[in-house]
């Protein structure tokens, strides 16, 4: 007899997200659902409106990647008018969404999941000289001796006697599904509290660029606002760019020393778990990076993978790319809205019709992108994929590089690249993708220096609308994967715009033909200890890194309750 388990809200995430899975009587999950919980309407809020202050809005989409949406906005307006971009622009978009990918990867890793696999009490009991050994073993990063392992201990035995663990309460202390030495979880502590002073410095980063964060301001179609000159006080100059040089340098050195050694770590205790979330092993990921100001250059590769097999590698070389614009639709069928077919987002519509949770009709405010009728994964586990199979140097050095922290600390000298299609292989990927991203980090910083010392201070140029219909997509490989923007314009206007998110890919109900998505997939087979501290579930939707409020896309005239969330 199968046992149905309801977790709602999933928590750690950014948004509304219900999970339900039946486990069968070898206690594993057979069935599995992945819910969307709220519907905000954005999209067709965007109906009608000037297409260059789109950007405006879409930050909205979310209150956690509020810059990438902005950047892809004014992407899509541009790719409508084919209006040609100054390389500083360009250059300055790039950077900032390198830093805030950094920023974000950072976070979700050691303040959003680390608490799935790391028992937080338990490092309590550990050794701090033994611990900082530990760690000097695996990495140079400079905090940790055993004065900071001391310090972290001590800090923590305070929130434990007091009762009030912070950050930390709540956690599955104890479950039978955590297996990290004492000294491992205190080295992982430690580096959560200091994570949470390194990742500021990307935030900084994005801040002097973009004005602000979240919702920057720097955006416009036809490239940036920020003006530049060597040395006026009020515009970006070689003060506020040597600035910036200082928050890379302090990035990398986390990323590469801490981060990138934490993860194949802490995943050589738990190599069982690399048979566990595999789900969806079709990859889409997407270029990104645009070096010249014609879109033909692009420091990041995308390209589309079946079934985990490099061979059947088909490149999407840049953001004109056919094989891309085309096979890209998104169905309704079991989500709260309006039609069945599958649509290409150019004809989407976003109609609300909300009925209740449906086991077998409709279930969730999330639809069901398939490429070519496909599910697809997106996010870093495709990034590496596609990043392995086009050559790329970085995500070449960074994966045998993590290979080799997991054999060391498990003494198992075979660690098939199959080991990656998982749920901690997914984190694993997370961390690749950190290394490629603080070195495009500093790339891009070193164009942007070198091209400003031409004398080329260019940033903009102005949009004009035509008469008639237009349409175009705007494309980004943001920190959960594959994004594009959707725009339709007549005489100016909006006349529809479709927003395709990575957690639409991999959050979405089943499809036009019924087949599950990447939530749903990775969570079957998956073993549940304990159904009453469901660990297993989150620490496979974890890996994902939900970012809900984007792929929902909550406006109610009525004022009507709409639906009811429990915390378990």
């Amino acid at each position: 007899m199968s046992t149905r388990i309801t977790v709602d809200p999933i928590t750690r995430i950014e948004g509304h997200l219900r999970i339900d899975v039946e486990i069968n009587d070898e206690g594993k999950v057979s069935k599995s659902w992945s819910s969307g919980q709220m519907w905000r309407g954005i999209e067709n809020i965007l109906i009608g409106r000037d297409p260059k202050e789109a950007w405006t809005y879409t930050q909205r989409f979310c209150g956690v990647c509020t810059t990438i949406h902005a950047i892809t906005s004014v992407r899509a307006v541009e790719d409508a008018l084919n209006l040609e971009v100054p390389l500083n622009a360009h250059l300055v978009r790039n950077i900032i969404q390198a830093a805030h990918a950094l920023q974000d990867h950072i976070v979700h890793f050691y303040h959003l999941s680390a608490v799935d696999w790391v028992d937080v009490v338990s490092a309590l009991d550990a050794d701090p000289v033994a611990t900082s050994k530990l760690a000097e073993s695996l990495s140079g990063w400079s905090l940790n001796g055993p004065h900071e392992m001391k310090a972290v201990q001590e800090r923590l035995k305070t929130f434990v006697s007091s009762g009030q663990l912070g950050p930390f309460a709540s956690g599955y202390w104890g479950h039978p599904a955590m297996k990290l030495p004492p000294e491992v979880n205190l080295m992982a502590v430690a580096h959560y509290l200091q994570a949470l002073d390194v990742q500021q410095y990307a935030n900084k980063i994005v801040a002097i660029l973009g004005g602000k964060t979240p919702h920057i301001q720097n955006v416009a179609v036809g490239g940036i606002s920020n003006s530049i000159s060597h040395d006026a006080p009020s515009v970006l100059n070689i003060e506020r760019l040597m600035l910036i040089e200082g928050f890379i340098d302090k990035l990398d050195h986390f990323v590469k020393t801490a981060y990138m050694t934490d993860v194949p770590a802490i995943g050589a205790f738990y190599l069982d778990w690399t048979g566990y979330g595999k789900g969806i092993t079709n990859y889409l990921s997407v270029p990104d990076c645009p070096t010249d100001t014609k879109l033909l250059n692009f420091e990041l590769p995308g390209g589309y993978i079946k079934n985990g097999d490099l061979s059947t590698f088909k490149s999407i070389d840049d953001w004109s790319n056919e094989y891309f614009r085309k096979g890209v639709a998104e169905s309704s069928k079991h989500a709260w809205y309006e039609g069945d077919e599958a649509l290409h987002p150019y004809k989407g519509t976003t109609n609300p019709q909300y009925t209740d949770f449906q086991d077998d009709g409709q279930y969730s405010w999330i639809k069901a992108p398939t490429f070519y009728n496909e599910r697809a994964e997106v996010g870093p586990l495709a990034d590496v994929h596609v990043g392995l199979a086009s050559g790329h140097k970085g995500y070449t050095e960074y994966t045998n590089q993590a290979v080799d922290v997991i054999k060391a600390v498990s003494k198992n000298p075979a660690i098939p690249l199959s080991a990656l299609q998982s749920t901690i292989g997914r984190h694993a990927a997370r961390a690749i993708r950190a290394g490629v991203m603080v070195d495009n980090l500093r790339s891009q910083w070193q164009a942007l220096m070198d091209n400003v010392a031409t004398g080329d201070e260019d940033t903009f140029n102005a949009p004009e609308f035509p008469k008639g219909e237009i349409s175009g997509v705007g494309i980004h490989q943001a920190p959960r994967g594959t994004l594009s923007h959707w725009i339709v314009i007549e005489d100016a206007k909006i006349k529809n715009y479709q927003a395709v998110v990575p957690s639409t890919w991999n959050a979405g109900a089943r499809d036009a033909n019924d087949q599950i998505g990447p939530y749903e997939a990775s969570l079957m087979g998956n073993p549940i200890a304990d159904p009453e501290k469901p660990l297993e579930v989150l620490r496979t939707v974890h890996s994902f890194d939900p970012c809900i409020a984007c792929s929902i896309h909550l406006v109610d005239t009525e004022q009507k309750e709409i639906v009811k969330v429990k915390a378990l």
